[in-house]
């Protein structure tokens, strides 16, 4: 794993460069052709994407109750026990997350509100390919229930040997409404502008693969997303303090989802940088997935060791990382310098995968340096907010010039009208009993 010891000037350009986002016009193509396809073809356009790109014969697109129903009674009760677990865990986080509707009725003759509403229909994508993501329907599926929507669905591509049945039960544990066999753009397109089977939803959230990703972009408009989600990535910051073996294996967490991952660790302690080096290489060859972690913590990761803390907080903040560990003494008091993370692991004992399953806040996070300007997936994801506001005549007529001023120097006469009509005598005493009024309108 590379060491980079730099004035932060320099580690700064060095984030840019690994952190650069990059379009692929030909995926961009690919993903613009089978949204165009699906939109023209409907269920037909899917079927022969589920065989073209996932090698599945699919005929019944949704998945039946029956089937839902059976995968979820097959759970090993050990499996079963750590989902209801983690279900208790993300309600109770995201259930302090619901926004209210108010009123104010501070000023007399002046009514002014905020109206929520839940979304009515949502789809959720997760995963499919060599792995199960029981984790990311929870984590999706439970605050959309809690913000209150009538209808969650659920796409994931289609197995061979069928969906698996932990994918399946914990849909049903976390409230999902139907499950629908399609993955990849196709999916996204089905749930952007609906077929003979799928209903079109009002939102598209959850993590996939670039195909995934780019289909959300080129919908966004269509439908609302959640973001558009990059490689996983980490953050660590730690001092002499920190243990080398635990930061190792966390940097490597990431590392083993994606050949596109990043792993990155700033500290002030050559010592320490040294040492996680040598043991990510150690972990390394014992990992499973080596083959994909190893390209990631060579070409996409980095260890950068900066002096003083305020300046590794400057680097950080720059990386703005998905997962952002602090392993420095008392982590806490650290938070006020957190400026740009999707979440914060504090201390020795969080390690970044407790977020991923049992934590309770949200693990789909913004990526690819997005968490300078979004959040985590939540509740407030899963409604929208409708303003409303009633004036009574004498309030109206006090801020009357004032709204005619603004309007007239932006050029629009119609509005400033619009106000001053209310008090123009002759408007206050039209009726449809006047003569010529009625003629005009044939009353």
């Amino acid at each position: 794993m590379k060491i980079y010891r730099e004035p932060l000037a320099t580690m700064l350009d060095l984030v840019n460069k690994y952190t650069a986002q990059t379009v692929d016009i030909d995926i961009e193509q690919q993903v613009r052709t089978i949204i165009e396809t699906v939109m023209a073809e409907g269920d037909e356009a899917l079927r022969k994407y589920s065989h073209q790109f996932d090698g599945v014969a699919v005929e019944a697109l949704e998945v039946s109750k029956a089937e839902i129903e059976d995968a979820y009674n097959q759970l090993p009760a050990e499996l079963l026990k750590a989902l209801e677990v983690a279900k208790a865990n993300i309600e109770a986080f995201h259930k302090r997350e619901i926004d209210q509707s108010f009123i104010d009725l501070d000023t007399t003759g002046i009514l002014r509100g905020q109206k929520v509403t839940p979304l009515k229909r949502v789809g959720i994508y997760v995963p499919g390919g060599t792995a199960a993501y029981p984790s990311t329907i929870l984590m999706c599926a439970l605050p959309a229930k809690i913000a209150g929507v009538k209808e969650v669905i659920m796409v994931t591509p289609p197995q061979k040997e069928g969906i698996a049945p932990i994918v399946l039960g914990a849909a049903k544990l976390a409230g999902v409404d139907a499950v629908y066999q399609v993955g990849g753009a196709q999916a996204v397109a089905a749930l952007a502008y609906g077929t003979e089977s799928i209903p079109k939803v009002d939102k598209i959230v959850g993590p996939g693969n670039i195909y995934v990703a780019t289909a959300k972009r080129q919908v966004f408009g269509q439908v609302s997303i959640d973001m558009i989600a990059g490689p996983s990535e980490i953050g660590i910051l730690a001092d002499e303090t920190a243990n080398p073996v635990h930061i190792a294996a966390d940097l490597l967490s990431q590392a083993e989802h994606d050949k596109r991952a990043r792993s990155i660790l700033i500290t002030n302690s050559e010592v320490l940088a040294n040492a996680v080096a040598t043991e990510v290489e150690r972990q390394l060859n014992e990992l499973p997935r080596k083959e994909i972690a190893k390209v990631a913590i060579e070409e996409r990761s980095f260890i950068a060791i900066i002096d003083s803390i305020e300046d590794m907080f400057t680097l950080m903040n720059e990386v703005a990382p998905e997962h952002l560990e602090i392993q420095l003494t008392n982590a806490v008091e650290y938070m006020s310098l957190v400026e740009n993370a999707g979440s914060v692991f504090l201390g020795p004992y969080t390690a970044e995968p407790v977020g991923d399953y049992m934590g309770g806040p949200n693990h789909v996070l913004p990526t690819s340096g997005t968490a300078r300007f979004s959040s985590p997936l939540g509740v407030y994801d899963f409604v929208k907010r409708t303003s409303f506001m009633q004036f009574s005549k004498a309030r109206l007529q006090e801020l009357a010039p004032h709204i005619a001023v603004l309007a007239r120097t932006e050029g629009l006469e119609g509005h400033a009208r619009s106000i001053e009509i209310r008090f123009d005598e002759k408007a206050d005493q039209f009726t449809f009993d006047n003569e010529e009024v009625n003629g005009l309108y044939g009353h």
